[in-house]
């Protein structure tokens, strides 16, 4: 196999150094932008993972099959310069879950199209994720069944490869994806036990298909390492909870642990979490909150300047897009009307993400962009507004415009994930 930074970060980690890579989880097109204005920034690869829910042989929730995902994100960088060399692919949870209502065999047979189409379509990283009970199905589903349902996925994926061949993930042990729905205090730190039973489970599935050779470039085990947000709070990375895990890793050489809801960590636990082997970070609600951040802000310095009404808003459009289409929100938001009102727009989980492609919201920033459009923004607005990237822009003789203000507030994100992974 050619070069592949993930293969790369275990040859270092090997030798000693202390490194990591970042995995980008959304589809968001000023997200991917930022993410590869940031790697052209550090000279680093970027990685950017598609979940099967939002890219799959139907469309996802995205509308998009995994080629034509690998097409939108090389045309963002081409239109930024980025070296397509340096872009690789992910596929995250890939696996019978968008059919799970099936039963099993059907279920099954999708997740055979869906790995080949990503696998055909170039993506580099697959984790094979079959935890998921279909409909016939006793939950929870045992070790050997799960990992049974993995090698059979990486055996069509192996097929399917023509010239270089993918490397996995494998292992389930993840919260709900996009945060929990409960405030939460602490995590359950996956057992040293749990995890070398999944890791040897999936191996014995994959000598029984003679898949030694794909078992070979299984790089990573998914698994809990105590973090996680909630609509309102945060859980922090605590080293000391995670000591006995992280030394399991000892007995299962040749792999990194993969950690999933890492979004809003600081930098300190971000790094903390490389160092004890927890080397691929995933980041996906924490991007786009940094996006609806600086759209909110940019709303309030368009509304003083313009003297608008509420009603005028983007806040308000998004409301009242999100009440009339509550699907998205409702069964994550608990509380009366006044907390979910604040959840659909600032909670951590951010489910106001899956609301940015609809044409009535693509319009409403459109609008709001037009309206800033050409125009000096004042320093003292970006300073009370934006106070995060002001100082990026506060010595510069050239003002920002409204779009490279939302760029910068979500690369302040990425960066904190890029300090932590780059080599000490």
């Amino acid at each position: 196999m050619t070069y592949n930074p993930l293969l790369e970060m275990l040859r270092s980690r090997a030798d000693g150094e202390i490194t990591g890579i970042p995995s980008i989880c959304s589809s968001h097109p000023l997200v991917i932008e930022a993410a590869l204005r940031e790697g052209i920034a550090n000279k680093t690869p970027v990685l950017i993972e598609a979940t099967c829910n939002q890219v799959n042989q139907d469309g996802g929730y995205t509308g998009m099959t995994p080629s034509g995902f690998r097409l939108y994100v090389e045309q963002i960088a081409n239109k930024v310069g980025f070296d397509l060399k340096n872009l690789f692919l992910g596929g995250d949870h890939l696996g019978p879950n968008p059919w799970k209502d099936l039963p099993a065999t059907e279920a099954m047979e999708k997740a055979d199209i869906l790995i080949s189409q990503y696998v055909k379509a170039g993506f580099v990283k697959i984790h094979l994720d079959t935890s998921m009970a279909c409909a016939d199905d006793h939950a929870p589903l045992s070790d050997t069944t799960i990992a049974e349902r993995s090698a059979r996925l990486a055996r069509v994926s192996e097929n399917a490869a023509s010239g270089l061949k993918p490397v996995y993930i494998i292992g389930t042990e993840v919260p709900i994806p996009g945060g929990a729905m409960e405030a939460l205090d602490h995590l359950e730190v996956t057992s040293p036990d749990a995890a070398i039973a999944t890791y040897e489970a999936h191996r014995s599935a994959f000598v029984k298909l003679k898949l030694e050779d794909a078992f070979s470039r299984v790089i990573g085990l998914v698994v809990q390492p105590g973090v996680e947000f909630g609509n309102e709070n945060v859980v922090y990375y605590n080293p000391t909870a995670a000591t006995e895990l992280s030394a399991a890793l000892k007995q299962i050489p040749g792999i990194v642990f993969e950690a999933h809801s890492t979004d809003y960590q600081p930098t300190s636990a971000l790094s903390s979490l490389v160092k004890d082997g927890f080397a691929i970070l995933k980041v996906g609600p924490g991007v786009t909150f940094a996006m609806r951040e600086a759209l909110y802000g940019l709303d309030q310095i368009a509304g003083f300047l313009d003297q608008l009404g509420k009603a005028d808003s983007l806040a308000e459009k998004l409301e009242q897009l999100m009440l009339a289409h509550p699907q998205h929100w409702q069964k994550y938001y608990p509380g009366n009307a006044d907390a979910q009102r604040l959840q659909r727009h600032f909670s951590y989980s951010d489910r106001i993400r899956y609301y940015w492609p609809t044409d009535a919201a693509t319009k409403a920033v459109d609008s709001l962009l037009s309206r800033l459009e050409n125009r000096d923004l004042p320093e003292p607005l970006i300073s009370q507004f934006l106070p995060k990237v002001y100082p990026l822009f506060a010595t510069q003789k050239q003002k920002p415009t409204a779009q490279t203000l939302i760029i910068e507030m979500i690369r302040l994100v990425i960066h904190d994930y890029e300090i932590a992974c780059r080599r000490a």
